[in-house]
């Protein structure tokens, strides 16, 4: 960890090949520093590989870099991802959890193949496989690029919306870890617990209050207000919430490569200023 004081500009979410992001985690963090970044952290989908990598390169650009992870979790039936920022990578539960959540990848991207095929679509699986950097991580987003270059879809976002979400023909669920496993994987390593963002759940708002009670009382500290795919309405929204709950806000553009993004590294606008910011607590 190489924590500056007080950071103009801190980017907490954005994804490598290591996980279903377009660059290397060196590459990633020479743009966050090109772009202005002062404090960075690297949260790949399950996977804390390439952490070495991006924290060499965040030293030889002089900009600071705390450790991160985005770990999938399903609550009530409601997948949900939970960032962990500010652990020691080497803590053993935290590394033996992670390597329980990537065994089951594969068998259910085979799955989801064989659903698509089911309607036409052949070759999925073996497509999606040339675009993961890291076959046990392989994800939707590797069988959204597939589908985009197949012709199947125009865009990455509409194979999700026709293909890849609960209810589409492509959408195979998953065991994924609970709440108190994200918690107390990430406590045990000496981190902090966020909630990614939160606008993206097809939750009510009373469902996200009820998450959000149990996120906080199981040990969740922070909660993403900006994020790359949140609106000015919702930064408003989220930042009353992490008001009403006394959470540490996040910030983070949740970059997976260019041209696939909501919004490029460090390209954020700025937390409320009466908000906490996360970076206190790990930074």
């Amino acid at each position: 960890m190489s924590p500056v004081n007080s950071p103009a500009n801190f980017d907490f979410h954005c994804h490598s090949v290591v996980s279903d992001g377009l660059l290397p985690p060196a590459e990633l963090a020479r743009r966050a520093a090109a772009n202005g970044v002062d404090l960075w952290a690297l949260t790949d989908h399950d996977a804390i590989g390439g952490l070495p990598e991006a924290a060499a390169a965040a030293a030889e650009c002089g900009m600071g870099f705390i450790s991160g992870v985005e770990i999938s979790i399903e609550w009530q039936g409601t997948p949900i991802h939970i960032v962990g920022l500010g652990f020691d990578p080497q803590a053993p539960a935290l590394v033996s959890g992670l390597e329980s959540l990537r065994q089951g990848r594969v068998e259910r991207a085979r799955r989801m193949a064989e659903a698509l095929a089911a309607i036409g679509i052949p070759g999925v699986f073996e497509g999606a496989m040339r675009y993961a950097g890291n076959p046990s991580l392989i994800s939707r987003a590797h069988f959204a690029r597939y589908l985009v270059e197949a012709g199947v879809a125009k865009d990455v976002p509409s194979v999700f919306q026709y293909y890849l979400t609960p209810g589409k023909p492509g959408y195979v669920d998953h065991r994924w870890a609970t709440l108190e496993d994200a918690i107390g994987w990430i406590g045990a390593a000496g981190g902090v617990a966020v909630v990614a963002h939160p606008a993206r759940y097809k939750v009510s708002n009373g469902e996200l209050r009820r998450f959000l009670d149990a996120f906080k009382d199981t040990g969740g500290q922070g909660l993403e207000v900006v994020c790359g795919s949140h609106t000015p309405d919702h930064v408003l929204h989220f930042a009353r919430l992490a008001r009403h709950y006394g959470f540490h806000a996040s910030r983070g553009s949740d970059f997976h490569g260019p041209g696939e993004s909501y919004v490029d590294l460090g390209r954020l606008p700025g937390l409320p200023e009466d908000l906490k910011p996360i970076w206190r607590l790990v930074g």
